[in-house]
């Protein structure tokens, strides 16, 4: 008998993956195919939605014959995309959301900050809707580029009429559904998922969105992830080159497929997974912690009900720019050039023998605030800035590496500020389970055991991401009864690295220093 697959696809900033699963969980082919993003300018970042359909469907073909699978076998598929913003017309053609006019661009990239002050704006409204997106507005969510949106570009607002986030627009590519995902709407939408309604109108009246709804044709109820949203559409089975028995999985947000593929082991005991954060680290980093109870914190997004898991709360921190801060530092640096893999492979070699003679203690004058593109978490300050201290006129590679290893101490830092930021809300945090691009450096892994003083887990599997989202297309699918019982059954397990006792005091030394740059920053902020 031919063996039942699963497809999960993974949108990230930068390109479309793909991968084909066991219903145990083994990946047997992955692909990949790049997506373009436009730049008008340091704040605005913007997607063309048809090409990253494209790119969906190369990537699947790709990884199909990777597996050497056959169409009719996948009978189930899910997505999980950044938590960016398409915009399409009634009769679903692209609207513009770019200066240039071009409907090309009709997606407002998760990380674009064009909607800084609309984002103050909603912070400054006060409406309760900020007791569970940890206090502050982020200009990184759905309603302040929706309030840009309708202001600086009244045409494009005018001919809208449907408004997705990205994993939500590839359902309905798939299947013409517009069902919303309660991951999408509950964590970008200020979609309140533990009430009803779960829309607060009098929010988007407060704030000149009063036509939301019907506007961006919005349900009255979002769809926990892993729900059935019926079968693939013929047309959308042959771009993809599947079959139209195969199922389609209501998705989720990127990083929160990442955190199913990692504490999939621990969704049995919801009561002891708060031991537990997922560190989902590429471009930028996420943090994903999961608690019986909700535990609101200031300037951690949160608490969300059912973003993750049915009946479980999820708070979710993060830094806006960590893998992207280090290829700017080395883009920077008279020494550095493009940050291509190899680049970052020859700074990490050249960092491991430098450390051969200095030990922790290389570069221990240089000190990094890392918030180059402002403080997601825990403070949630955007308009935060990055700070480096202890630069000499030293411009030779060693200098790079010395300034690269210092910048990768205080991306590991800033993590550490967040987990004790949990850990005073009654989170119990002392394993960090990682995936991403940031498991390939060396320096980083070594760094978030070391600085943080928990406990790394390296997943087993090629790709956890496509694993939680594999997770979710085999509930779709039917292979398994509920959404705790796939996670249960496809977890891959992983490689457990402790911290090293002797790095503790030169860490703890370190986040002191931190901390106290922090203060400073704040205090020349307010003098300015």
């Amino acid at each position: 008998m031919t063996q039942s697959l699963v497809v999960a696809v993974d949108v990230g900033t930068g390109s479309a993956r793909a991968g084909v699963l066991t219903p145990a969980g083994t990946l047997l082919g992955r692909a990949e195919h790049p997506i373009a993003m436009n730049r008008a300018d340091a704040n605005h970042a913007e997607h063309d939605s048809e090409q990253i359909w494209q790119a969906v469907c190369a990537a699947i073909r790709s990884a199909m014959s990777s597996a050497s699978a056959g169409p009719e076998q996948v009978v189930g598929l899910s997505f999980d995309a950044t938590c960016s913003l398409v915009i399409r017309a009634p009769d679903g053609t692209p609207v513009t959301v770019s200066s240039n006019r071009e409907d090309r661009w009709d997606t407002i990239v998760w990380l674009d900050h064009r909607a800084l002050a609309e984002a103050d704006e909603c912070t400054r409204a006060g409406h309760r809707v900020l007791n569970y997106v940890g206090g502050v507005m982020s200009p990184e969510m759905e309603v302040p580029k929706l309030m840009w949106l309708k202001r600086h570009m009244p045409k494009s607002w005018a001919r809208a009429g449907m408004m997705f986030d990205l994993a939500d627009f590839l359902t309905w590519k798939a299947t013409g559904s517009l069902c919303r995902s309660q991951s999408t709407l509950t964590c970008k939408w200020t979609y309140l998922a533990h009430t009803n309604p779960a829309w607060q109108q009098d929010l988007f009246e407060l704030v000149g969105l009063d036509d939301l709804l019907q506007k961006a044709a919005l349900p009255e109820r979002a769809s926990p992830v892993g729900t059935n949203l019926g079968p693939i559409t013929a047309s959308a089975a042959a771009d993809l080159g599947l079959t139209t028995n195969c199922h389609i999985g209501a998705g989720l947000i990127d990083a929160h497929a990442g955190a199913l593929g990692v504490l999939g082991a621990f969704t049995s005991d919801i009561s002891t997974i708060d031991r537990h954060l997922a560190l989902i680290a590429g471009t930028s980093s996420c943090v994903m912690a999961l608690s019986a109870e909700d535990r609101p914190i200031n300037g951690v997004w949160e608490p969300y009900f059912g973003a993750v898991l049915p009946g479980s709360w999820l708070n979710e921190g993060g830094q806006s720019a960590t893998g992207a801060l280090l290829d700017h530092i080395i883009r920077c640096h008279r020494a550095g050039g493009e940050p291509t893999p190899e680049k970052h492979r020859d700074i990490a070699d050249r960092i491991n023998r430098l450390r051969r003679a200095d030990g922790w203690q290389l570069g221990q004058r240089i000190h990094v605030l890392p918030d180059f593109h402002g403080n997601r978490s825990p403070l949630a300050d955007p308009s935060a800035v990055g700070v480096i201290s202890g630069l000499t006129l030293d411009s030779d590679f060693d200098s790079l590496c010395r300034l690269y290893w210092r910048t990768c101490v205080g991306i590991a830092l800033g993590v550490r500020h967040i987990l004790e930021t949990l850990n005073t809300r009654g989170y119990a945090i002392d394993t960090l389970h990682i995936t991403g691009g940031h498991t390939k450096n060396p320096v980083l892994m070594e760094l978030y055991a070391d600085a943080t003083n928990c406990t790394v887990v390296v997943p087993s599997t090629r790709d956890a991401t496509l694993l939680g989202t594999g997770m979710v297309a085999a509930t779709a699918a039917g292979l398994y009864p509920s959404l705790d019982a796939a996670c249960t059954a496809m977890q891959q397990g992983g490689q457990q690295y402790p911290p090293n006792p002797a790095a503790r005091a030169q860490f703890d030394k370190d986040y002191r220093i931190f901390l106290e740059m922090h203060r400073h920053r704040q205090a020349i902020d307010a003098m300015t």
